[in-house]
């Protein structure tokens, strides 16, 4: 899979490295042909995204906040990997929306980052998916995601 970097480029967005662990954890780990990803905070470089969905953040906005987690989650990817080049599948997006008790609207939140990657990566990035709300998450942000990535490890 290729990064499509003019789409990035259309939406005004850049991959800026990740934020280092606040916790006692690898930001991902290498298990035969696939990369298991810690999650990624709604943060990439200055823009972040913080509050609860039903409360401080709009649907829209927590969309936005779940593509910024999914570029920050890309920015390991491509550190762990060098590039795009070996990557042969998304697998699967587990997406944690910070959010009120009466809060229904997860799946829509966790669109931001599945439509992002179906558009960055093109059709063959359609994956599995949780849509989880929860009553915090770290640091206050909005979203969290984890993954799981299939590669080649002779494009490496």
């Amino acid at each position: 899979m290729e990064l499509n970097t003019s789409v990035l480029e259309a939406k005004g967005l850049q991959l800026f490295p990740a934020p280092k662990p606040v916790g006692s954890y690898v930001q991902c780990i290498r298990t035969g042909n696939y990369l298991h990803l810690s999650g990624g905070i709604s943060v990439n470089g200055e823009e972040a995204y913080y509050g609860k969905l039903g409360k401080d953040v709009s649907i829209e906005e927590g969309q936005k906040a779940a593509a910024c987690a999914i570029l920050n989650r890309l920015a390991v990817i491509q550190g762990e990997l060098g590039s795009f080049a070996p990557v042969t599948k998304i697998v699967a997006v587990n997406g944690f929306v910070n959010c009120t008790p009466d809060f229904t609207d997860q799946a829509k939140v966790i669109n931001g980052a599945s439509d992002l990657l179906v558009e960055l990566f093109g059709p063959s990035a359609a994956h599995s998916r949780s849509a989880v709300g929860v009553v915090s998450l770290p640091l206050g942000v909005a979203v969290e995601i984890n993954m799981i990535v299939e590669f080649d490890p002779a494009k490496c």
